[in-house]
């Protein structure tokens, strides 16, 4: 049983290159200690309306587009419930995807998976395949874009080209751990709901989901008798055209902190910002090519997660321990009893730079003795 373990005022400061949690400026942190108001006020409506029409403007889309405060998780429960009847085929390649396949199960829905051995990347012709071959109508299609237990990048732009051959089947994207650090043409792509939290990509505080949603999704979802309450596209979009708020009471102080990272977002560019993440993993990729190898597919990396196999065969948990103590810097291990040890993740996301990156590295290669 879980005991008590007293928070304490002498932590370290350590430098996050995990998959989030990932850092943050230090004057978007600041912005959370403003004073309270109220969700009600005129104030909330200018602070809301602010953030969703900023990030429409970034990700360039003309969806509907809501932000919650909830994990990017919540998503995968509310778009199950807003647009699956009966039927949802899911893409796994890893950790995340089969956790989205297992919420529709919890949920009652009848659940297909197109599976992928861990580390292989999901192919736009085996889903043709799958739906051309099924005798079953599905409502979704669900992938997961950036699978970051494995560091695979899967091609929705092309998925979602496919799915958009079969009428009336919605294509939900899984882009928690990529949204904001790799570009991608929403409204282009036949991708009906797409959403992403805040605390990787980017490069806020945790308890924001961001949220894309289709014209067709959200009228799919009118025309439902059931649907999510919380994460309900109908309640939350209406009630923002009637008052320009959240239906319910938000993180407001998280909000302040979206207000001003957004900005710095909008000032870098989604393309350009996407360009420097694609730098940052340019570099560890050759790193890793140096030192040990790449888990994931080759041509289908992530753009935001590297996940490396340890081919050296080092103690991975000896090594993030040692790195953390002597660097202040954290990464991770493999996600999972599959990959614990077998490999290592770099979240080379939000506001590093390769130069900082290589500060990781150098660090790893000392402590390893590579």
């Amino acid at each position: 049983m879980t005991k008590k373990r007293e928070y304490r005022d002498d932590y370290r400061e350590k430098t996050l290159y995990i998959p989030g949690p990932t850092e943050v400026r230090e004057d978007v942190i600041e912005e959370m200690a403003q004073p309270m108001f109220g969700h009600r006020m005129d104030r909330m409506t200018d602070l809301y309306t602010t953030i969703v029409e900023d990030t429409k403007e970034f990700l360039g889309t003309e969806h509907n587009l809501e932000i919650l405060t909830a994990s990017g998780t919540e998503f995968w429960e509310a778009a199950t419930l807003n647009l699956v009847d009966e039927n949802i085929l899911v893409t796994t390649c890893g950790s995340f995807s089969e956790r989205f396949a297992n919420v529709a199960d919890r949920l009652g829905k009848n659940v297909d998976r197109l599976e992928y051995e861990w580390g292989e990347a999901v192919k736009p012709e085996d889903v043709r395949q799958y739906l051309d071959e099924s005798d079953k109508h599905y409502d979704v299609v669900g992938c997961v874009m950036n699978e970051s237990s494995t560091g695979v990048r899967n091609p929705i732009e092309e998925i979602g080209d496919v799915v958009a051959e079969y009428p009336d089947t919605y294509f939900v994207v899984d882009a928690v751990s990529s949204l904001g650090g790799d570009y991608v043409d929403i409204d282009e792509h036949n991708i009906d709901v797409i959403f992403a939290s805040t605390q990787k990509a980017f490069a806020m505080p945790p308890g924001l989901a961001v949220c894309a949603v289709s014209d067709a999704a959200y009228e799919r979802e009118v025309a439902k008798d059931q649907a999510s309450w919380y994460g309900g596209f109908q309640r939350a979009f209406d009630y923002y055209d009637r008052k320009g708020q959240t239906h319910s009471t938000p993180a407001i102080p998280v909000m302040l902190a979206y207000r001003k990272q957004m900005k710095y977002m909008l000032e870098e560019g989604h393309k350009a910002r996407s360009q420097r993440h694609a730098e940052m993993a340019e570099y560890t990729r050759e790193w890793a090519y140096e030192h040990f190898d790449m888990f994931p597919e080759e041509g289908y990396e992530s753009q935001t997660v590297a996940c490396i196999e340890n081919t050296q065969g080092i103690d991975v948990a000896a090594t993030i321990e040692e790195v953390s103590e002597t660097y202040d810097f954290a990464f991770s291990n493999g996600y999972g009893s599959q990959l614990g040890e077998q490999t290592f993740r770099i979240g080379h996301m939000g506001e590093h730079t390769v130069e900082s990156i290589e500060e990781l590295t150098d660090a790893i290669e000392d402590v390893a003795g590579l």
